[in-house]
């Protein structure tokens, strides 16, 4: 090797490693009122001397610093060797050093609207004054920030005709990045921004084949979330096939969007396997949108698994954004029914459960016996002939390899023989891999067509899918029906009839078998979910850089796609908050989430009460309380209100919050329970336990409320007093609920009633869970 060459490289070693071996680390410093008065130069400098302090070179210290807060949390994202931050957390100023969490957040994968009670067709000609469409303008100039996945601007659910001039009060940008011009912001999409990183940080430079180093959506799940929350209404909008033709628009369709694009592809993963969002990313995003003057965050994003809230960017990002008065809205995971899975449940968050819509993709099976079984669909596809074709089971025609157990009937890649499976209707089953994926492996293996059966855990819950070949799914008790009529007979066949979009379908909604549960696992005390609204199903706009499968190998492109998961249900949530904000610009974001949690619904369509995706009776751990109603939420009567102080408290319970000069935990500890939520949680009651309450006239004045109850089972539940009297409106008046053990309950099971407060004109109606010790 040349010599001054070897010197030259020994030389920049020490750079080339600089940041090597090192992992991405939050440090929390204690609150500095004086933050508010520096500049974001100013905040760096600072942060930088905390590195200059534990980093061995000088040169090492600026490019392992990712970013530094002001708004969302006083700290800074750097590089850091385990020694080194184990000294900065050892230096008085700093409250705690943690790492980001690897991979630990991902995406929570328009008949909606028309459902809940809003339906813009009819606003022209049927002009209600009452309407809460009418009276919100639409949500006009309210802020909706989505933090996500990016958005395709070109989306004629972004266009900004008619839409006056963008607020005076908006401080935020219009990022560009090699896809993403200045133009592509608007008066509809005033602002757009993304954060990489410590996505590059952690997976090295971003392959740009699979994603665009801008705000440019290439996934879609972010110009889906974006549409549904403001979307303008494009009439002839459909899925791939037609389904759920009609006019599409979002719950504000004059609100204005501001994109924070946060998450992106995992390497060495298909998009359709999920993607990530970085903690550090994340607390940036909260930073700018706090700055840039949001009003609502819609943040379809979590966790894999409930983090303390202390250890969570996204709770303690949402606790900042909550101090400003932003109404941080959030999904509450896809992991259900398993109990406890609930995630993004601090009570400063609104926590959104997931339900359907009365609409359903009917494509029903045929089979050789006669009988009809029930399916839905949404792919594009029909079979050849109108006539029967062969069906066999997927465990009879895998490849020699394929382990025979359970996994043989999953349709796996590659498990499928051709010379077997050519030609025929193929029954999987699901479980693992993709739903879509499935079919694409019986395209592979010359199959004619794919029934998929649900397993137990999905019961009656039909997700449709835009499926590469005919295919219909079927529930959990026909999928038994279809494998008893295969093992009866050598000679079965079945035909797949083409799907169609049939609308008032019944019962609905149910809540959807994947929606996270709760009781939270961090904190029982404060009930979660704290609502549902629809996310079954669910038609907006789609990334053009995409399929609507988001597999590789599907080429095809669409304008709209039909989606579901918790990451539908919360932008319905943001977008009704964000009318009802647009009503009540001074309400605080809690007396915003009191009031839609308060008015929710608990009956279906058949006038009966929810129920679950195999038609059991649903309860508070998966609706929370109940289904969103937009249109009561906008008079609720009384609300539940809470300041960043009462949040403040509550923390006291689970750390000592000593980053806040300003802010002391009290030397008896406050209980949980006491927090002014609108629902009530005594996980492990004993005796007898008496919580306060405070509530706010919003209503008239003069207003008389009498309490009512539907204790828990075996449970007795008191309030004191009885009676509210309030002589105007914004008075607040405090009370009891007492609640103790009566009768013998079984220990662990949750039993649920309601308090319900009503001056005769409106309905304030709360949920109570109880478990015994």
């Amino acid at each position: 090797m040349n010599t001054s060459l070897f010197f030259l490289l020994l030389l920049l070693l020490p750079l080339l490693a600089s940041c090597a071996d090192t992992k991405v680390y939050i440090v929390y410093l204690r609150h500095n009122e004086d933050n508010g008065e520096k500049t974001l130069h100013e905040i760096e400098e600072n942060h930088l001397s905390y590195l200059f302090s534990v980093k061995k070179l000088e040169e090492e210290v600026r490019p392992c610093l990712l970013y530094s807060y002001k708004h969302s949390i006083n700290g800074f994202a750097a590089l850091l060797t385990s020694d080194e931050a184990s000294q900065l957390s050892d230096m008085e100023e700093v409250v705690m050093v943690i790492p980001s969490h690897e991979r630990e957040y991902s995406l929570h994968t328009t008949r909606s609207w028309e459902f809940a009670g809003l339906d813009e067709e009819l606003k022209p000609t049927k002009m209600d004054r009452q309407d809460l469409l009418y009276r919100s303008q639409y949500g006009k100039d309210i802020i909706v920030g989505v933090m996500d996945s990016g958005v395709w601007p070109e989306s004629e659910s972004f266009n900004d005709i008619g839409m006056g001039p963008i607020p005076v009060s908006w401080k935020g940008i219009c990022q560009t990045g090699p896809t993403f011009k200045a133009t592509h912001c608007n008066r509809k999409l005033i602002g757009a921004r993304y954060y990489l990183k410590g996505y590059e940080a952690r997976y090295g430079h971003l392959n740009t084949t699979q994603d665009s180093r801008s705000p440019r959506d290439m996934d879609g799940h972010g110009t889906h979330t974006a549409s549904t929350v403001g979307g303008r209404g494009v009439p002839n909008a459909s899925a791939l096939g037609g389904f759920s033709s009609g006019t599409a628009f979002g719950g504000a369709p004059m609100a204005r969007l501001a994109i924070y694009k946060v998450c992106w592809p995992v390497p060495g993963k298909g998009k359709e396997d999920g993607n990530t969002c970085l903690f550090e990313d994340m607390l940036a995003a909260f930073d700018d949108a706090i700055r840039d003057g949001v009003h609502i965050l819609s943040i379809s994003i979590g966790s894999s698994t409930p983090i303390d809230y202390t250890q969570d960017g996204l709770a303690m990002g949402a606790l900042q954004a909550t101090k400003n008065n932003i109404l941080v809205v959030c999904s509450g995971g896809n992991e259900g029914p398993t109990a406890s899975t609930v995630v993004n449940t601090a009570p400063w968050i609104f926590t959104v459960a997931a339900s359907s819509v009365d609409r359903s993709f009917v494509a029903p099976v045929k089979l050789g016996n006669g009988k009809m079984v029930k399916g839905q669909s949404a792919t594009p596809y029909n079979l050849p002939q109108r006539k029967m074709y062969q069906l066999v089971y997927a465990a009879e025609v895998v490849n020699e390899n394929v382990p025979k157990t359970y996994i043989a009937g999953q349709c796996l890649p590659g498990s499928l023989n051709p010379q077997k499976a050519k030609g025929k209707i193929v029954f999987c089953l699901r479980g693992n891999g993709t739903r879509v994926g499935k079919g694409m492996e019986v395209k592979r293996a010359g199959g004619i067509g794919y029934i998929l059966g649900n397993s137990p855990a999905n019961g009656a819950e039909l997700t449709v899918d835009a499926h590469v070949l005919p295919a219909t799914a079927v529930t959990s008790y026909d999928a038994v029906q279809i494998l008893r009529y295969i093992n009866s007979t050598k000679t079965r066949t079945a035909y797949i009839f083409p799907g169609r979009t049939i609308v008032h379908a019944k019962p609905a909604p149910s809540v959807a078998a994947f929606s996270s549960r709760g009781p939270s696992a961090i904190s029982p005390e404060i009930l979660k979910p704290d609502i549902a609204a629809p996310g079954l199903n669910i038609l907006a706009a789609w990334t053009e850089g995409n399929s609507p499968t988001k597999i590789e190998a599907d080429k095809r492109r669409v304008k709209y796609n039909i989606l579901s998961g918790t990451s539908m249900a919360c932008p319905h949530i943001s977008a009704a908050a964000a009318l009802i904000k647009a009503i009540h610009p001074d309400w605080s974001s809690a007396a915003i989430k009191s009031a839609l949690i308060t008015s929710a619904g608990l009956l279906n369509n058949e006038g009966k009460r929810i129920t679950d995706a195999s038609g059991n009776p649903a309860d508070p751990l998966q609706f929370g309380s109940g289904h969103f109603r937009p249109e009561k939420a906008a008079d609720p009567g009384l609300v539940y209100d809470a300041s960043y102080n009462d949040y403040l408290l509550f923390l006291c319970s689970h750390v000592n919050i000593n980053s806040n000069p300003t802010f002391k935990c009290p030397k008896t500890t406050p209980s949980m329970q006491n927090l002014n939520y609108p629902s009530f949680s005594f996980p492990k009651l004993t005796g007898k336990v008496a919580v306060k309450r405070t509530v706010t006239n919003v209503g008239g004045k003069g207003s008389v409320y009498f309490a009512s109850v539907e204790p828990p089972m075996g449970i007795s539940v008191k309030v004191y007093p009885p009676i509210l009297h309030f002589n105007h409106v914004g008075e607040k008046k405090d009370f009891e609920l007492i609640v103790e053990a009566r009768e013998r309950v079984e220990k662990g099971i949750y039993s649920f009633g309601w308090l319900t407060w009503s001056d005769g004109v409106h309905i304030v109606r709360s949920p109570i869970a109880v478990s015994l010790v």
